[in-house]
């Protein structure tokens, strides 16, 4: 069998797939992030009075719980979309401590050390330079302030991705999956070993990163068809890319529906286990030690 290589559009290519799933993304995806950011907000000692910068924030599924947290909030993405649905958000909660700013993470257009807090959830971790970027949010930061970065786990232990490729898998019996040398970009910090070496190359201290269980609901093979696609613009490039026709989607989701009712409970609902590393670490100023 063979896998779909990874696809590499150009940047702005890129930019406009995010902004084509803001709408799903938001309406899908934003909300199954609030447990996750409010157990990484906790470990980082996010407080009310504090400055909090989220970098590559979506429609805010780590943004939203902060501003809710009371603190400073400034959600930057490089998609337009992503920023004006969560302004939409702000509004729609009355949040006043919270603003979104269309804004390249890899660049931040911001001075140094504003930030008492600066974070990305499943967002930074895509990034091909990722350690430009750990560094950008360092320098944003105050001395003493805490950098943090949510990423993925190990991907054979995602239930959701496996779910996903072993639908597809009965569509094309040709598809291996996901490319492992290198994995996606997705996958790059996925070794908690990884991921504290690269905050320590960002010139971290008091570094800690722990795994934990993030477990997502859902109700129908249609919902998590639906989380899925509009959780990322590289499964519909994979899909693409193996040309699947309309009524192979119909399978695929039918698939989905299965796995979906083997797994469910009593309520009708499965829950679906996915490891997820929660990595921070604290800024010194040159007088610290």
């Amino acid at each position: 069998m063979e896998a779909v290589k990874e696809v590499d559009p150009s940047k702005e290519e890129l930019r406009q797939a995010w902004g084509q799933i803001a709408e799903g993304y938001d309406q899908f995806v934003t909300d199954t992030e609030i447990w996750l950011a409010n157990e990484a907000l906790k470990r980082v000692g996010l407080q009310a009075d504090h400055a909090f910068l989220d970098v590559a924030a979506g429609c805010g599924g780590l943004s939203l719980p902060a501003a809710r947290l009371g603190a400073k909030v400034l959600a930057t993405d490089w998609s337009p979309e992503m920023i004006r649905l969560f302004e939409r958000r702000v509004r729609e909660e009355g949040l006043s401590n919270a603003k979104g700013q269309v804004m390249d993470g890899h660049q931040l257009e911001l001075e140094n050390n504003l930030f008492d807090v600066t974070g990305s959830q499943f967002g930074v971790m895509l990034f091909p330079d990722l350690l430009k970027a750990l560094k950008e949010m360092v320098r944003v930061t105050k001395p003493g302030g805490r950098i943090l970065l949510i990423a993925y786990g190990s991907p054979e232990k995602i239930d959701f991705l496996n779910c996903f490729i072993k639908a597809v898998h009965s569509v094309s019996p040709h598809f291996e999956g996901l490319p492992t040398d290198p994995p996606p970009l997705e996958f790059q910090v996925a070794d908690p070993a990884v991921l504290y070496q690269r905050l320590a190359d960002a010139g971290l201290k008091d570094i800690q990163v722990e795994t934990v269980t993030e477990k997502l609901e859902f109700s129908s093979g249609q919902q998590l068809w639906d989380w899925t696609l509009n959780g990322n613009p590289i499964v519909g490039h994979v899909l693409a890319e193996l040309n699947v026709t309309n009524e192979q989607t119909e399978t695929i989701k039918e698939k989905l529906e299965q796995m979906i009712r083997e797994r469910a409970g009593a309520n009708g609902t499965a829950i679906l286990t996915d490891p997820v590393n929660i990595g921070f670490g604290t800024k010194y100023g040159h007088n610290e030690p």
